[in-house]
């Protein structure tokens, strides 16, 4: 690639392109012409076809396989800094929370810069080019600004942004799962969604950061905030998010506290309609899939983190033929453990051939949710597809590859779910910048992330250790 500015930049001769367009169009040794922020064109041979000056940046895509940037449309990006965690490793959804939620409560802005920065990277590594964050942890005693920690990382990386300013409001002392010291008082949360709207949200076609607004949960968000939630959203045309049906324990939770499921609960506040999407939705049933499809609501599918949990499979194969939106996630990285999202690609392709047989899903649906169907959940027509006049966020991976080899020659496109990716995409394109360039990032540097990570990590989990000695101490003094 040549590194001069320019407004354009080509990209010459992908071996395979995949767009995901309306026609899901599949071509082969073609060029794309980016200009600015967008797609300019799609075809062969465009430097001549476009009389492109000599020195037009290019990136040499001979032997590659060009696919739309894929979409994560849930995370937590902090979380990577307690991934594994041996206290947590074994439990289910609400005693791995409660665990956690002990560690995380020490944490302070430079945790959550560190968190988003290491998260982000290793999204945009895969292939990912939109991510979606609920941001819901706010320490009583830090400053209210936490979400700004992740829009800056956000911006350093230069990835497309739909985080979510999340909240809870209620904790133990009022029958919900957090410790006092994680939850916020309702007055705080509105007021810092009306600072985070004004201060961040864009809508236009090429933004790279838009704001939501998400209770984290029933079980741990008060009714009246998710009332206020919907009414200050649409006042602000934005999304809004929330968990959902995750575990069977939220079924039971809900039913006991409020006399119905979780979606009946949600629905009778205000949640129902084309600008809602859920976490997980794994309990949901047939009734509830058509309730969704037919009110527009959307669904992020996050199939590692609902293994590693336990909680379940969501019935996605049903719900895509319902016509609901459904996305891919990686989910909190302490809850996947992983934060690949190619690898939620493979890992749903696998588990729902697995649970509901091998015509459940195909590779390239699979790949479709991660694209098309991320964008759509987020309401966002400027993503997720490879089309002229649509933002230029693109992928390129080598088809030359020792995890391919044997396959890359019958169908590359499957063998992204079919073989997964071994090692990181060659290069991901955000809105016509490059940002990872074969195989690295371009803006930050893997071990320095690392060690900032791990030093951080370690300080936390002993802080938490040391307080817990020292309140066995007191209580059993001999």
């Amino acid at each position: 690639m040549t590194t001069s500015e320019s407004p354009l930049l080509l990209i010459e001769n992908c071996r395979h392109l995949a767009t995901f367009d309306d026609q899901d169009r599949e071509l082969e040794h073609c060029d794309i012409l980016v200009e600015g922020p967008r797609i300019a064109a799609i075809g062969p041979k465009l430097r001549e076809a476009r009389s492109l000056p000599p020195d037009v940046p290019f990136v040499d895509a001979t032997g590659h396989l060009a696919i739309p940037g894929l979409v994560n449309t849930h995370h937590h990006l902090w979380q990577v800094l307690t991934r594994v965690m041996p206290e947590a490793q074994h439990f289910t959804l609400f005693n791995w929370l409660l665990t956690n939620y002990e560690v995380w409560k020490h944490m302070d802005p430079e945790a959550f810069h560190i968190g988003a920065l290491v998260s982000l990277s290793e999204l945009l590594l895969s292939g990912c080019t939109t991510a979606s964050d609920m941001q819901y942890l706010f320490p009583v005693a830090q400053p209210v600004e936490l979400i700004d920690e992740e829009i800056r990382a956000a911006r350093d990386l230069g990835i497309r942004f739909h985080p979510t300013r999340a909240s809870m409001t209620l904790g133990k002392d009022d029958g919900g799962l957090p410790p006092m010291s994680l939850v916020e008082p309702p007055a705080r949360v509105l007021a810092d969604y009306e600072r985070v709207i004004g201060a961040y949200h864009d809508d236009s076609d090429f933004s790279m950061l838009r704001i939501a607004l998400a209770p984290c949960a029933p079980f741990n968000a008060k009714e009246e905030l998710f009332i206020e939630t919907a009414q200050v959203a649409r006042r602000h045309g934005v999304l809004l998010h929330t968990h959902l049906a995750e575990t069977e324990d939220e079924n039971v939770y809900c039913e006991e506290k409020f006399g119905c499921r979780p979606l009946e609960y949600v629905c009778r506040l205000g949640w129902e309609g084309p600008d809602v999407w859920f976490a997980h939705a794994v309990q949901f049933n047939a009734d509830e899939i058509r309730r969704c499809a037919e009110a527009g609501i959307g669904v992020a599918h996050c199939p590692s983190a609902n293994a590693r949990l336990g909680s379940g499979i969501a019935p996605v194969p049903q719900m895509v033929k319902a016509g609901m939106r459904v996305g891919i996630a990686v989910d909190g990285t302490s809850s996947n453990d992983c934060g690949s999202i190619m690898e939620e690609v493979r890992m749903a392709f696998m588990l729902h051939r697995a649970s509901q047989g091998v015509d459940a899903l195909d590779a390239r649906g699979a790949l479709r949710i991660a694209t098309r169907g991320g964008a759509d959940v987020l309401r966002n027509p400027m993503i997720g597809r490879l089309q002229e006049g649509c933002a230029a966020d693109i992928v390129l991976v080598d088809e030359e590859r020792l995890d391919w080899a044997g396959g890359a020659s019958l169908d590359p496109l499957a063998a992204l779910a079919f073989c997964g990716l071994q090692r990181p995409v060659d290069y991901t394109i955000v809105n016509g910048r490059i940002v990872v360039e074969r195989g690295q990032l371009c803006r930050q540097t893997e071990k320095t992330l690392v060690r900032r990570a791990n030093a951080i990590t370690a300080a936390l989990v002993e802080k938490e250790r040391t307080r817990q000695r020292a309140a066995a101490a007191i209580t059993n003094p001999g």
